[in-house]
């Protein structure tokens, strides 16, 4: 992966020098040898600190929700997953393709820095050792969508076995043990909101679980205001998640929120017919719940 780092220099040190950016979106080396984090990049100095290694894990995308309202032009790195997002955050009218230079990289994997800092912890038992993230065992999309540059070697995609075979065990369980299922699940949750922040479908100016007047959601960690909690966020998942994995790898309390997110795409798919979040970007194009014709199917009313 040096080489990728060495172009991912070339090309920001050119984009900086030339004005065509104002700042440039990376990842640097964190303090441990397994960790990296978000970089921006708005000095040519500063650009022998971008890093593209086996731990540059975080989806950049949603550090563009910070300039949404600048005149910023942008460049940065996205790995398959990851530009997805820039196609969400396009249809949803976040930001303008005119403002973005995007520098994809083929994705061979991710290791997850989490799982490595629990094992060396000895929190995780027993220990995880997987060499990539968990998310990207079920990856479809190691190649960028979108991009002005790509780096790197096609990649094949990384998922193994049935796509949805864990979702069709929740379907084949009666309603009760279904209820009983997340219901278990869901009362672990510390409602710290990681999968909320981590998400770049989340991009609502002001989430409804921020809201005081009205109050929507109570803040008490109950079981009740845990499951309504999911079932919103749900709700505003449908046809706009991007199977990225991040919520769910963040989450500290290991609840698999990639089982909601996957029930609600297999869905979507059948409903309306070949569709996945974010790989397409067709100007003007929008997910078939941000869209309403006055002859839509209305048999559940």
């Amino acid at each position: 992966m040096t080489d990728i780092t060495l172009k991912i220099r070339e090309i920001a040190t050119r984009l900086l020098q030339s004005d065509q950016v104002d700042v440039f979106v990376g990842w640097e080396k964190g303090p441990q040898e397994y960790q990296t984090r978000p970089f921006f990049v708005r000095r040519v100095e500063d650009v022998e600190k971008l890093v593209f290694n086996e731990y540059s894990i975080h989806n950049l995308t949603n550090y563009l929700l910070k300039y949404r309202d600048s005149t910023d032009r942008v460049g940065l790195v996205v790995k398959g997953c990851d530009s997805r997002g820039i196609v969400r955050l396009l249809q949803d009218n976040q930001f303008k393709r005119n403002r973005l230079y995007i520098v994809g990289v083929c994705c061979p994997g991710i290791k997850d820095p989490l799982k490595i800092a629990k094992n060396q912890s000895g929190l995780a038992c027993p220990p995880n050792n997987e060499e990539i993230a968990d998310k990207c065992t079920r990856c479809l999309v190691p190649n960028p969508i979108i991009y002005d540059e790509l780096l790197g070697e096609s990649q094949e995609p990384h998922n193994s076995g049935e796509r949805f075979s864990e979702i069709k065990t929740i379907e084949n369980m009666d309603p009760n043990q279904r209820y009983q299922f997340f219901e278990d699940t869901l009362t672990q949750c510390i409602r710290c909101y990681a999968c909320r922040q981590v998400c770049v479908a989340c991009n609502c100016r002001t989430c409804i679980f921020d809201e005081m007047k009205p109050q929507w959601v109570g803040r008490e960690n109950s079981t009740t205001d845990n499951m309504m909690y999911h079932l919103v966020k749900a709700m505003h998942m449908a046809g706009r998640c991007i199977e990225c994995g991040e919520c769910e790898r963040v989450c500290p309390v290991n609840i698999p929120l990639m089982l909601i997110n996957s029930k609600l795409v297999k869905d979507m798919d059948h409903f309306f017919g070949s569709y996945e979040a974010g790989m397409e970007y067709v100007e003007g194009q929008k997910p078939p719940l941000s869209v309403y014709n006055p002859d839509d199917p209305d048999d559940f009313i």
